[in-house]
């Protein structure tokens, strides 16, 4: 609850406590407070094994705190019910970005360990983005160092 409390804010606290309460009347409140924590922690308790007994047996492993719905996600992935571990470990996201850049420069990909092609851009299912030198005969495109038309006021 006070996980992150350090010392000099509980000295704070401390101080604050004597001041507003008076060192006569701070003891009294300490035991008030914490007889109404103790009071709250029994009756949440109470609750809980209440709703675990309507359940019924089937429900005896339910934890309330899987409704918390980080802690069902995270138990659900820690599950390797689905396969999702294998999947995980399959893909190499920092690999295929080297790839996609490699591919986006016009660059050779570096051999892989994985040896699934055999050297062929094509059968890899590769799509080459490198430019083209232009061949002779075509006039339909512009050239080189041509810009492209440019409209005023379509900007």
């Amino acid at each position: 609850m006070f996980n992150d409390i350090g010392a000099l804010e509980l000295v704070t606290l401390v101080v604050l406590a004597v001041l507003v309460f008076g060192p006569d009347k701070l003891p009294k409140v300490i035991q008030d407070v914490t007889r109404t924590i103790r009071k709250i922690r029994e009756f949440s308790d109470s609750a809980k094994q209440d709703i675990r007994q309507e359940l019924g047996p089937e429900f005896k492993d339910f934890e309330f705190e899987d409704l918390n719905p980080k802690t069902f996600i995270r138990k659900q992935l820690d599950n390797d019910e689905l396969g999702l571990k294998e999947i995980r470990n399959g893909f190499d996201l920092k690999k295929e970005m080297a790839e996609v850049t490699d591919a986006v420069h016009g660059r050779d990909p570096e051999p892989s360990s994985s040896g699934s092609s055999s050297g062929s851009s094509s059968g890899s299912g590769r799509v080459d983005m490198s430019k083209k030198p232009e061949q002779p005969g075509k006039t339909d495109k512009p050239a080189a160092d041509d810009r492209p038309p440019f409209d005023m006021d379509a900007t």
